[in-house]
């Protein structure tokens, strides 16, 4: 708080009111405000309320820096972005790394302090739309299960508010128990489905099934190892002497019945939603599979021209009046093509993908893909997963058209992240990499740019001239499905979980599964991590499954991709991708450019700042800081 404005102000204000001869200014109602009688007294201003409550989602995962450089499968390229510290392991409470708004945890509050005052006043409010009543009230009550929810699966258990604080009163709590914020959560939820039941909600909007679907993801944490007290014990040195394991884990219950709650909780919603091709009885073709996936990430607006995609959305941020305009430009949501795209048709390569996330897509047969294989490694993007090209463009990718004043370096709109044999004992630098004559300092340092989530209309080549308005999807109807698959296995259901299973891989162009075992929970797991990469949900998945030693921990892989003339063969000028004419070699480096990662088990929570723990002395530090 700055206590000098504050000063200036009062001062202005004695001036001002000791000066004036005339007081019936203080008796005027401020114009530019609205009286919190009049706000619950009319159903239009108390939607006004309720949106305002939406308005802390913010642009959902599309901002300028992404929860994937914190994960193994993006790194930022750009230096000074406080990323490094927090892969490093060298965040501490008094110097934080990045953190994004969506989850930061003043802004969270704020947003739960305005959920709140909604509910508090909509039982109450005047206003004579029961029907609408509510439908706010379970927005409100979804919102704010969905604000402690981002809170408590980055930090923990929190401190559990649930009435908006009036002037004088105490305002220090203590953290509640991992298990009590589950059950509160739960139960806003609860109330929500019953509120929202039977309400046509807009996109953008919450819904019954949004909160049945939020309900599943909750329990699918709450079941895992990461917070089965006796199971993290044993796996995370940072907890196993933590004396207040209850704020981070269930220390006492039956976690076989947490798994089932979770299983039931993913069944209900996969009763009322048939998500996005979700009934196929045989893989599709690679082409289908690859459309199937470019669809879904474009929130059914890609040039598939395939609207049903919007059926898998169960909870969206949309570009519409629900939101603030995006004036601050350009930092996330609609301009998400200029911060990730190529530096060859001037973006910002923000989140790259890395080798290790590339390597983890399997082979067409299912089959994993090997660089001790001659064959695969001398070119292996070939007979992949067909979700790989449709989320990360690669040496020889075909893209949009470039903008006119790169068209002529490069005229067959091929991604170019390699360098390649101009036939007089040099080479040429990709118009993509950071030795291009296009914006090299945006070059992508892993030689990978994102393809998910950027809009291939050759209309917005540089994704500069217009904006996209690409969905972000908070829930999907295939995390659910995913749930739905992790309780089973956990619970001994083997056939149902790879019956669900092989309908997202057939979607994808990808074989039945017939694993058994420990290798059918690998499979899963990397199916989790393909299906639904840049979502935000690879970071969570890692530290649930207490598996981030072996993820971020492993450091960064980029590509070096060379082309050398075949014998004979003369150069094309100027150069685009040709297998007839040159000979690729793909070398995996290790990448250390802008940060050299380390795994400190501390990482598996964010800790609190100092400045909160100064503020409110009942709240305990996470373990390890």
């Amino acid at each position: 708080m700055n206590i000098k404005k504050i000063s200036i102000g009062l001062t202005t204000f004695v001036l001002v009111f000791c000066l004036s001869c005339n007081t019936d200014f203080l008796n005027t109602k401020p114009l530019d405000k609205i009286s919190s009688d009049a706000t619950w007294a009319d159903g239009a201003l108390s939607q006004a309320f309720v949106f305002n409550v939406y308005s802390y989602l913010g642009y959902g995962g599309f901002e300028e820096q992404a929860l994937a450089a914190y994960t193994d499968e993006a790194m930022f390229t750009h230096s000074g972005r406080n990323i490094n510290t927090f892969t490093e392991g060298s965040e501490t409470p008094g110097s934080l790394s990045w953190m994004s708004p969506t989850y930061e945890w003043n802004r969270m509050y704020l947003a739960i302090r305005q959920a709140n005052i909604a509910i508090d006043n909509l039982p109450k409010a005047t206003f004579s739309d029961i029907k609408l009543k509510d439908q706010l009230l379970g927005e409100a009550l979804f919102l704010r299960a969905y604000y402690y929810q981002q809170l408590v699966r980055f930090y923990g258990g929190v401190p559990l508010i649930s009435k908006p604080y009036g002037l004088n009163e105490d305002y220090t709590i203590a953290r509640s128990t991992y298990e009590d914020c589950i059950k509160f959560i739960v139960a806003d939820l609860d109330k929500a489905v019953t509120l929202l039941d039977g309400k046509t909600m807009v996109a953008g909007r919450t819904s019954k099934v949004a909160a049945l679907a939020l309900k599943s993801r909750v329990l699918t944490y709450a079941a895992s190892d990461l917070h089965d007290g006796a199971t993290v014990k044993s796996k995370v040195s940072s907890l196993a002497s933590y004396p207040n394991l209850e704020l981070v884990a269930y220390t006492t219950g039956d976690r076989t019945s947490r798994w089932q709650a979770a299983k039931a909780a993913a069944k209900a919603v996969l009763d009322l939603t048939s998500g996005y091709r979700l009934n196929l009885t045989a893989p599709a073709s690679a082409a289908d599979g690859r459309a199937n996936y470019v669809s879904i990430s474009m929130g059914g607006k890609s040039a598939v021209g395939d609207a049903s995609a919007e059926n898998e959305l169960l909870f969206q941020r949309t570009h519409t009046a629900l939101y603030v305009a995006e004036d601050n430009w350009p930092l996330g949501g609609i301009h998400y093509g200029i911060n990730n795209g190529p530096n060859g048709y001037h973006n910002w390569a923000g989140n790259t993908p890395i080798q290790q996330l590339v390597d983890d897509y399997e082979m067409m047969d299912g089959s994993k893909f090997d660089w001790n294989k001659p064959a695969q490694k001398a070119d292996p993007y070939a007979n992949r997963d067909p979700r790989l090209g449709a989320t990360i463009l690669y040496d020889g990718s075909i893209w949009k058209p470039r903008p006119s004043d790169v068209a002529g370096l490069e005229p067959a709109n091929q991604v170019q992240t390699g360098y390649y044999d101009d036939g007089k004992g040099g080479r040429i630098n990709g118009i993509d990499t950071r030795e291009s004559a296009v914006e090299n300092w945006n070059g992508s340092r892993t030689h990978y740019y994102t393809r998910k989530f950027i809009d291939s209309d050759p209309g917005i080549a540089d994704n500069q001239s217009s904006a996209q308005v690409i969905p972000w999807p908070f829930i999907r109807t295939t995390e659910i499905a995913l749930n739905y698959i992790e309780a089973s296995i956990e619970v001994g259901d083997e056939a149902e979980a790879k019956n669900w299973l092989n309908k997202i891989r057939f979607r994808a162009g990808m074989p039945a599964v017939t694993d058994a075992g420990a290798a059918l929970k690998n499979r899963y797991r990397n199916e989790r991590r393909v299906e639904l990469v840049y979502e935000e949900h690879r970071y969570h998945d890692a530290r649930r499954w207490v598996i981030a030693p072996t993820t971020v921990g492993r450091g960064i892989k980029a590509i070096n991709v060379d082309a050398k003339l075949k014998p004979g063969a003369t150069p094309s000028v100027p150069y685009k991708y040709d297998k007839s004419k040159y000979t690729y070699t793909y070398t995996p480096v290790d990448n250390t450019e802008n940060e050299t990662r380390n795994w400190n088990d501390k990482m598996y929570f964010r800790p609190i700042s100092r400045d909160e723990i100064n503020r409110n002395a009942k709240l305990i530090q996470n373990p390890g800081y």
